[in-house]
């Protein structure tokens, strides 16, 4: 699914780098730095898609020349701590076509030359190719002086300071996952990115009322790999693929990392599913069908997406969703009861904006007329979970940069030889 990205680094010169090498790295082309006295060849780099410069309109022409762009920006800092240049990483989603992924990457950097003044020079790579080969993304680097017709001159310091630099950071983000938005929507995908922060997603999510998506949100951030376990992780992914089995983790990170990323996905599955049973419940009520069969009908359209799968499998999945292993026995547990079914339950309760009586009766067969009559007496319709208890147990049949590029977790890389 598409995931959002955006960092911001500085190049800084108390840091042992420059200008002049980290474009050279990001571009794949030789640069001579006239300041270190110093050659920046990766000519040899693979993976780059596209590289281009973008400058304001009255910049002079030799802003156009790579090499002679950032040799100017060097030697327009004369202090030894000096941060010579801005990077804005990105992930681009893979979902998207390379032509509409090199769009929205101008588009931002239209953006950030109209609202700072300065001078931008992008590189769009392609995914590692020993990484996941969804990890397209652009290295975006800025000058941290504004260019105008004379050349480099003040500094950008509403980005330095730090009353103004995360609010305008903030509103940049932004900008980039409604870019992404807008494109993934052309495509006709329905995934979506968020710029904004898990805990600020679930409270957003509480105020539409959309329960789900809370309980998804209501987790810490996914842990950070680190360089070493990353490559431990990518060689174990890739050799479980060469020998055609199940990929496990080999680090303890990488265990965290993997388990996180399985009930998210179990998260989303189930939240698709409950859409579908909804829609397919009102769907059949509106075409005059009794609310047990309707019922039914959802059911099965839930379901119907599963078919790979036993029942057994995707209760035990939904249970890991809800924080429960199915061999934890903390409490006593009567014979067949099903634990995820019922926080699947509490939560359509919960979205019915009534006490949760109401959903419950319409999901076990009763009609709105039964509640808070006795619904515990042996005279009661048979309930949905009753009448399908056998077809739910029934099983399913099976259905056919050198040493600093290591240092991005997502495998965007970094320019390892550019702390010179």
């Amino acid at each position: 699914m598409a995931s959002y990205h955006l960092s911001v680094k500085t190049i800084k010169r108390s840091a042992g780098r420059s200008a002049t090498a980290a474009a050279a790295y990001r571009v794949g082309e030789r640069i001579e730095c006239q300041r270190e006295g110093r050659v920046h060849d990766y000519t040899r780099k693979q993976g780059i898609e596209e590289t281009f410069i973008l400058t304001p309109k009255d910049a002079p022409n030799w802003a156009s020349d790579r090499s002679r762009l950032w040799n100017e920006a060097e030697a327009s800092e004369t202090r030894r701590n000096s941060v010579t240049a801005r990077e804005w990483e990105l992930a681009l989603p893979s979902e998207i076509s390379a032509e509409d992924r090199s769009q929205i990457t101008r588009q931002f950097a239209e953006e950030l030359v109209s609202r700072y003044g300065v001078a931008v020079d992008v590189a769009i790579h392609a995914p590692h190719r020993e990484g996941d080969q969804r990890n397209h993304h652009a290295h975006v680097l800025t000058s941290t002086r504004k260019l105008e017709a004379g050349g480099f001159t003040a500094k950008t310091r509403v980005l330095d300071s730090a009353k103004t630099g995360g609010v305008e950071i903030e509103q940049m983000r932004g900008l980039w996952a409604d870019l992404q938005n807008r494109a993934l929507e052309r495509a006709g995908e329905v995934e979506r990115v968020d710029h904004r922060s898990l805990e600020a997603q679930r409270e957003a999510a509480l105020e539409r009322g959309d329960q789900l998506s809370a309980e998804e949100l209501d987790r810490d951030p996914e842990l950070k790999l680190g360089p070493a376990a990353n490559s431990m992780e990518r060689r174990a992914k890739a050799m479980a693929e060469r020998q055609g089995r199940e990929y496990k983790p080999v680090t303890e990170r990488g265990t965290v990392v993997h388990a996180a990323r399985q009930a998210r996905a179990a998260f989303r599955e189930m939240r698709e599913r409950l859409n579908i049973a909804r829609e397919t419940y009102g769907i059949e009520r509106e075409s005059g069908l009794g609310r047990v069969s309707a019922g039914l009908a959802a059911l099965r359209a839930a379901t119907a997406k599963d078919r790979d799968r036993t029942p057994e499998d995707f209760r035990e999945r939904l249970a890991r969703v809800v924080g429960r292993s199915p061999d934890q026995d903390d409490t006593p547990k009567p014979e067949g009861r099903n634990y995820a079914r019922e926080r699947l339950k509490e939560i359509m309760e919960k979205d019915a904006g009534r006490d949760g009586q109401a959903a419950v009766h319409k999901l076990d067969g009763h009609s709105e007329y039964d509640i808070g009559e006795d619904t515990g007496r042996e005279a009661r319709k048979p309930s949905v979970n009753e009448r399908l208890k056998d077809v739910l147990n029934k099983p399913r049949k099976l259905e056919s940069e050198d040493e600093r590029e290591q240092e991005k977790d997502r495998d965007i890389d970094r320019d390892p030889g550019l702390s010179h």
